[in-house]
């Protein structure tokens, strides 16, 4: 091993570092959750209330309206780590994060309540962040002078909507979700991104940020400067993003670069970059609230990041095989799918 650090330390490094902080952060949430688990478990009709998507937690389990689910405890975290290996390498290949194909699809396919998927579904983009944020800032591709404001502004609101979202009844917040699912579909068609946009002039406050800088392109060897304009506007949509990605547990990545690559003129892959690194600091926040509320099951979390991240070297694997266009589509065809099962869930259809 010791050869291995001296002939190439660098790559090591780079294989090491990724699997470590996600594990760390799963290690972390697993003592606060375990005592809450086996409450939860061990409490008379606790199965129950786990099988009703549609109860709110503090409702008392009724025989007649929430059957037992006679499945053995394992069954439901195997179940979850297949799901999530095969939805990292979809993900993957199609270019987005895997919170926002977790959420819809184990809520709508998966007898959990929403509060506990919402918890779940915040973790997993938050191990993806974790994942790739070291390689991301180590290559200019993550800027701290873009991403800080930003994150001061989403992560705050997110909170807020975490808050609001645990607050609300289960079938608005449902409803809210297959509304807003159905959107990121028809922002995922319709959106084209745009790898170098032209910025002539850095707006004022964009200027006052610090928020320019510079990256080496890979695939040329070039040096790229970049710099904003229209930050003030961007930075009002991000309260929205941000409220979003706590009340849906969706992560926020799906918005994030379209704004930050559109609207304020920043290059594709340091949008893409920055905003993988932005869901390290607002999903963190969002997370703790529902951690605190009792939302974050081991159970279920666990098996989601550690699937989603194999399927994820899988998918990276299958990338350069696979046609990306078509993942795509696929993508966006299941996104409308599980959106609009999500909506007419809440709407009681």
């Amino acid at each position: 091993m010791a050869r291995i650090f001296r002939r190439n330390p660098d790559k090591d490094k780079t294989l090491f570092w990724p699997w470590l902080l996600p594990l760390v952060v799963c290690l972390t949430l697993i003592g606060p959750c375990a005592a809450l688990a086996v409450d939860a478990a061990s409490a008379p009709g606790a199965q129950a209330v786990a099988a009703d998507t549609n109860a709110p937690l503090h409702a008392a389990p009724t025989p007649a309206t929430a059957p037992l689910d006679n499945h053995p405890w394992w069954f439901w975290p195997l179940a979850l780590l297949g799901f999530c290996f095969i939805l990292g390498i979809i993900a993957v290949m199609a270019g987005v994060g895997g919170g926002v194909l977790f959420v819809p699809l184990v809520s709508g396919f998966f007898p959990f309540h929403l509060d506990f998927v919402r918890g779940a579904g915040l973790l997993v983009a938050l191990a993806g962040a974790l994942a790739a944020g070291p390689g991301l800032l180590r290559r200019n591709f993550a800027n701290l002078r873009l991403a800080l404001p930003v994150a001061l502004i989403a992560s705050a609101c997110a909170i807020v909507g975490a808050m609001l979202g645990l607050a609300l009844p289960t079938n608005i917040v449902q409803t809210c979700l297959g509304a807003v699912i159905l959107g990121i579909a028809v922002l995922l068609l319709v959106s084209k991104n745009s790898v170098r946009p032209v910025v002539t002039k850095q707006d004022a406050v964009g200027l006052a940020l610090g928020m320019n800088g510079v990256f080496l392109e890979p695939s040329t060897g070039e040096v790229v400067e970049w710099k904003t304009h229209r930050t003030l506007l961007g930075l009002f949509f991000f309260i929205a993003i941000g409220i979003m990605a706590g009340m849906f547990g969706l992560g926020a990545g799906w918005a994030n670069v379209p704004v930050l690559n559109l609207l304020m003129g920043v290059p594709l892959k340091v949008s893409v970059g920055t905003s993988k690194f932005l869901l390290s600091i607002t999903d963190t926040s969002a997370a703790w609230v529902y951690l605190n509320q009792g939302c974050v099951i081991p159970l279920m979390a666990i098996p989601s990041i550690v699937g989603l991240m194999l399927g994820s070297v899988v998918g990276v694997r299958l990338l350069a095989k696979a046609k990306p266009k078509f993942i795509r589509y696929m993508v966006i065809i299941v996104l409308f799918f599980s959106g609009a099962k999500a909506l007419m869930k809440g709407l009681g259809w």
